[in-house]
């Protein structure tokens, strides 16, 4: 999804897919998503290397 996110492709949001956005809040908003993304994979690196 950060993907798209990051290309402008807001197809999984129908109210995103019809605004336009400025280059500089979109790189804003994917860079979050990769701070998120890490903070999360700290937070449960216990629950994530597990072995079942």
């Amino acid at each position: 999804m950060k993907q798209n996110i990051g290309r402008g492709e807001f197809s999984q949001f129908p109210n995103l897919s019809q605004t336009s956005c400025q280059e500089d809040d979109v790189s804003t908003y994917v860079q979050h998503l990769n701070d998120l993304y890490s903070d999360f994979e700290s937070m449960f690196e216990d629950i994530l290397t597990m072995e079942i």
